[in-house]
């Protein structure tokens, strides 16, 4: 076989590998908005290609007055966009302090962190909800958004920190000679070629509000503070409520600001994600 013929054959398998993982990815997604443009509420009777084609789910969810849809979607982007910014802001000090700085711990410190990775969300949850009640923060999207915030920053610093060890100190040096001082290189030097992984953990920080169910379910009890993913999951699971056509309206409805953010990062996405686990 001639290295033009395995070219070409590697070339192919890729593809097709390629086209499989869009074939199980995309099916999935075509059956939600399948059903979500079937008329009823039944799952069952629905089809992949509606023949009584309609948009009367997505008109319920914004115009029906029994909808909470729109309360929900604002506190979920309430909850992601503080999520973002305060989750972003501590991961890039915390990561910068230990990419750049020698301090008593940071070793020990760089293992806690590590050793945190290790343990899921979920190990802490009954002491997550007493803390809450005991600061007078349960059942709040304020009391969501610090828990959410406190879980995120020590997998997305250590990403981070990764990153920042990528970018030669010899950059440091030459501004502190030029009479720099910590902040201004850390937003004038660093963070202009770290903006690929910052995208990342913005849009990993983003995200996860719109898809966690567990954590609100747990946190949150009032109806008027429900996420989408909360709200959506009692829209079929009440009683009479099996409206599995509306949930796949809902579900749809999601993906709309995630994309919008994914699109908006998209060209630095691969460059940070690659990048970020190179070091540590």
């Amino acid at each position: 076989m001639n290295a033009k013929l395995k070219s070409r054959l590697e070339v192919a398998g890729i593809y097709l590998v390629i086209l499989i993982m869009f074939l199980v990815i995309i099916y999935p997604l075509l059956w939600v908005f399948g059903i979500s443009l079937n008329p009823g509420t039944s799952m069952y009777s629905a089809t992949i290609i509606p023949k009584n084609a309609s948009i009367e789910h997505y008109r319920w969810l914004f115009t029906n007055q029994d909808s909470n849809y729109l309360l929900w979607y604002k506190n979920t982007l309430i909850v992601a966009s503080a999520k973002t910014v305060l989750s972003l802001t501590v991961t890039l000090f915390v990561a910068y302090a230990f990419s750049r700085y020698h301090f008593v711990g940071k070793k020990n410190g760089l293992y806690v962190l590590m050793l945190i990775k290790i343990f899921p969300v979920l190990m802490g949850m009954v002491a997550i909800y007493i803390l809450l009640n005991l600061v007078g923060l349960l059942d709040s999207l304020l009391g969501l958004t610090l828990v959410y915030v406190g879980t995120s920053i020590p997998t997305h610093a250590f990403l981070v920190k990764g990153y920042f060890d990528t970018i030669p100190r010899d950059l440091d040096e030459a501004a502190k000679i030029d009479g720099a001082g910590h902040f201004r290189i850390f937003f004038q030097i660093i963070l202009p070629l770290a903006v690929p992984i910052v995208a990342v953990v913005a849009l990993f920080n983003f995200m996860a509000p719109f898809m966690d169910f567990l954590l609100p379910r747990i946190v949150i009890r009032s109806p008027e503070n429900y996420t989408l993913a909360l709200g959506l999951f009692n829209l079929v699971n009440q009683e009479f409520g099996q409206n599995f056509t509306r949930f796949a309206a809902g579900s749809i409805l999601i993906a709309v600001p995630i994309a919008t953010v994914f699109l908006y990062f998209q060209r630095y996405l691969i460059s940070g994600l690659t990048a970020g686990a190179s070091k540590s």
